[in-house]
């Protein structure tokens, strides 16, 4: 008789892995009806991550050390969770201006594994200590683990290598806290419960990781400067789109009208944040420029010239 795998045993146990008692009738729901009960489902995640909001400040406090001290943050995760954190990488640069290699997202199967499904590739630790290896990884860096179940082999490797190498390590799971036991320095645990289709956890899953890694980048980026007020003032002007948000953006702190944003962003060499200074402090390109460096890219008190702030 064929005995049940250490694996198999595993995933009994997992809040990711049970069956939903509310969806249990979902195959013979009309259209509306399977709406519904996803829809129902997918209001419990934003509650699940508001719970985890102590330790997911524990995580950007660390990412923003790490970033003043030139390290970046990396991403490890296979499948959902690998492409999500390539995701919030990729739109760091556009949205912030930061470079490429800040912030990072390695997925198990390599860069092919973004768009086509590579099963099997987060079943090697060794695959994820490669991939740190082949990244560059040192001890300046925050090494971020997301993985629904916390088991994928893949992530647990980079993880434990990344302790190894000094690395700030932080890791997202959908699972409770009280059965994470891997050695990290920030667990964050929004829990869920059962999907609505047993296992597919790209579902709420997925959706509390995408919520948890928004957080993460987003205040971190506000703790670096990159926001005035509730804008971008940090974005590239890379597209159509954002040469245009730009100077609406100056528009709306400034007053200013299109032809006079027009001219300032000219003037301030297409850096919002240098336009903004000289307007509302009414100095030159150059002292805006000066006053940014001064309050390290904060624009508030580059405008009243609160250097000490």
């Amino acid at each position: 008789m064929q005995e049940p795998s250490a694996l198999f045993s595993e995933l009994q146990t997992l809040a990711t892995e049970q069956r939903n008692p509310r969806s249990l009738a979902i195959d013979a729901a009309s259209t509306r009806e399977i709406l519904e009960i996803i829809n129902t489902e997918d209001h419990k995640v934003p509650i699940a991550v508001r719970e985890e909001l102590p330790y997911i400040a524990q995580a950007v406090d660390l990412v923003v050390e790490a970033f003043h001290h030139g390290g970046r943050l990396f991403y490890v995760g296979a499948g959902t969770s690998g492409r999500l954190g390539v995701l919030d990488a990729s739109e760091c640069p556009p949205t912030y201006g930061t470079p490429p290699e800040m912030v990072q997202g390695l997925i198990a199967g390599g860069p092919e594994a973004v768009f086509r499904s590579r099963e099997g590739a987060e079943d090697v630790e060794a695959h994820g200590i490669r991939a740190l290896q082949d990244a560059g990884v040192t001890p300046a860096d925050v090494v971020c683990g997301i993985a629904a179940s916390r088991r994928t082999p893949y992530v647990v490797g980079a993880i434990n290598y990344a302790r190894t190498l000094g690395c700030k390590t932080l890791y997202v799971t959908c699972n409770p806290r009280a059965e994470f036991n891997l050695d990290v320095d920030v667990a964050i645990c929004p829990v869920v419960g059962p999907e609505v289709i047993m296992g597919s956890t790209r579902m709420k899953s997925g959706t509390a990781q995408k919520l948890v890694l928004n957080l993460i980048t987003t205040a971190s980026m506000i703790r670096l400067g990159k926001v005035y007020q509730n804008m971008m003032v940090d974005l590239q002007m890379t597209s159509r789109k954002l040469v245009e948000r730009s100077r609406r953006t100056v528009m709306m702190v400034t007053g200013l009208d299109y032809e006079a944003a027009a001219r300032v962003m000219e003037q301030a060499d297409g850096h919002v944040k240098t336009a903004l200074v000289m307007t509302l402090a009414d100095v030159s390109a150059d002292e805006a420029r000066h006053r940014l460096q001064q309050t390290n890219g904060f624009v508030r008190p580059a405008i009243t010239g609160d250097f000490s702030a």
